[in-house]
Order: structure tokens, then C-alpha cells, then sequence
């Protein structure tokens, strides 16, 4: 643990330095609340493991235009993102703390939300391949959160799609940012953003299981949310049980194993661990 924890401390320190130069200064407090109360960081670890995994450099030790820059960038973009989230849902809470529209009201959250943009397309401003790889996956976040709202899945595949867009994509350009700071070819980040994109949808089944029967104490939040706020879960759309749900899960899991297997990878910490997380997300219980 002590390997994941040394960088997610350089994500956190980085992170920190970021959201204090935020300009205007009135906007700081908002964009710590919305960045700082929380969260897995699993998008930024992605793309620090990803950059390691290819041999590269990411730039634990604070170095700029690195891996450990994009992992920042791409937390931004996906908090950027929730603070939306929260609004269309008329969500309360957002990681055990008060949502940003409920805290400082709708303008500000929105102001946070574009601030918190702005901060992280200066991270990946210096080069074309990271704006890339994240404008394409605003562009497919933006696509999907319109489909939620006005045209949702009906059937398995119209789901699939939907998941990969909403969470798939913020995943995919996750690991993109990590082989383009490690200097790889196109086809290697081709590979590594399947493999996330994979992961990524994986990990939305996954949570659609858990809301529809896990225990909410050991979820350490409500259960059955989904239903309730008639979002589009794996559950809802189909006749899966969750049992066929999950495996769902699991055929997205060694999807991304075997795209994964297909690059260049050098036998590090890192890809043992990239292997791990496309384990993690189908059982986890949280």
C-alpha cells in the first residue's frame, strides 16, 4: 500500500497547489469544497499507473507536464462534472458533505464547476494529443448526461452505451493522459483507452448491483437511488437479475485485461496494479 499511497500523496499535494491558484480568488473556496471533501481519485491513479506501466516518468517528485499534472487535470474535469450531477439530481450530498449548489447556491456551483475547467485544460494545454484525448471525452460525457435526461436506454445495448459514455469516457481519457505522458505511440493509447473505457463501465454495473442489493450501511450510503430518481441502472433497463448484471461486469473486466495485454507493457508495480483494478471493480462492496 505504501506504493499507492506515495502517489496518491503527489496527486493530493498537486491538487491542492492547483485549486489555490484559482483565480479569481473568490472562487477558491468553492472549488476546495467541491475538490477536497473526498473521492477515490481511481481516474488520477489510472493515469499515473498508466505512464509507469510504459516505462515513463510521472512526476511524483513535482515535476510539470507530467503524468501527475494530467491525473490533476482529469480529477478536475470529472468534479467539474459532479457538481452538474448534482444539480440535475437535486442531490443533497455529494461525498458525505453538502453538495456545492446547496452550500453556495446554483450560480456559484456553476462558476466552481466552469473554474474548476479552466484549471484543468491549463494542465493539459501544453500538448495536443491530452487535449485530445479529454475533449473527446467531454464530448461523450456531454452526449451521454443529454441522453439521461431526454432520451433514456430502453434495452441492454442502448445501456451499454450510455454507461460508456457517462463513465466510460472520463476513464478512457484517464489512462490516454497516462501513455501520452510516457511518450506511447497512437496504438498503444488506443489500447490503454479501451482497457479503461472497459474498466469504466465495469465499475457503473457494478455500483448499479450494489444500489439495487446492497446492505446501505455496508455502502456506507442510501441504497435503491437509482429507482428513485428513475436513473437508467443496468437493473431497471433489462430483465438482468443482478447476478447477470455483474457478470456483465465481469465480461467488460477481462475485455479490458486482454486490451491491455495487447500494448507494450513493461512488468511494473504499475501494470500489476492497473490488472488489479479491473479485478477490484467487479467485486468490490463499496
Amino acid at each position: 500500500m505504501e506504493y499507492l499511497e506515495r502517489r496518491r500523496t503527489a496527486i493530493e499535494e498537486r491538487l491542492e497547489a492547483v485549486l489555490d491558484g484559482v483565480e479569481p480568488e473568490a472562487l477558491t473556496e468553492q472549488v476546495r469544497h467541491v475538490s477536497l471533501s473526498g473521492g477515490k481519485r481511481v481516474r488520477p491513479m489510472v493515469t499515473v499507473l498508466s505512464c509507469e506501466s510504459l516505462g515513463g516518468d510521472p512526476g511524483l517528485d513535482g515535476g510539470r507536464g507530467t503524468a501527475v499534472d494530467y491525473a490533476v487535470g482529469i480529477e478536475l474535469v470529472h468534479n467539474a462534472s459532479l457538481v452538474v450531477d448534482d444539480i440535475i439530481d437535486a442531490a443533497d450530498l455529494r461525498r458525505g458533505v453538502t453538495a456545492a449548489h446547496v452550500e453556495y447556491g446554483h450560480s456559484a456551483a456553476i462558476l466552481a464547476s466552469d473554474g474548476l475547467l479552466g484549471e484543468a485544460f491549463a494542465l493539459f494545454s501544453a500538448d495536443e494529443a491530452a487535449m485530445q484525448a479529454v475533449s473527446d471525452a467531454m464530448v461523450e460525457l456531454g452526449m451521454g448526461e443529454a441522453t439521461e435526461l431526454v432520451a433514456q436506454p430502453s434495452n441492454e445495448a442502448e445501456y451499454m452505451q450510455l454507461a460508456r459514455r457517462k463513465t466510460g469516457a472520463l476513464f478512457r481519457a484517464a489512462a490516454e493522459l497516462g501513455a501520452v505522458a510516457a511518450g506511447a505511440d497512437p496504438y498503444t493509447q488506443e489500447a490503454f483507452g479501451e482497457y479503461a473505457e472497459r474498466v469504466g463501465v465495469a465499475f457503473q454495473i457494478r455500483d448499479d448491483v450494489l444500489d439495487e442489493i446492497a446492505d446501505p450501511e455496508e455502502l456506507g450510503k442510501p441504497t435503491g437511488h437509482d429507482e428513485e430518481m428513475e436513473r437508467p441502472s443496468i437493473v431497471q433497463v433489462t430483465d438482468l437479475s443482478p447476478e447477470e448484471a455483474n457478470q456483465r461486469a465481469r465480461d467488460e473486466s477481462d475485455r479490458a485485461l486482454r486490451a491491455l495485454e495487447s500494448a507494450d507493457l513493461q512488468e511494473s508495480r504499475g501494470a500489476d496494479y492497473l490488472r488489479d483494478l479491473a479485478e477490484f471493480v467487479v467485486v468490490r462492496e463499496k
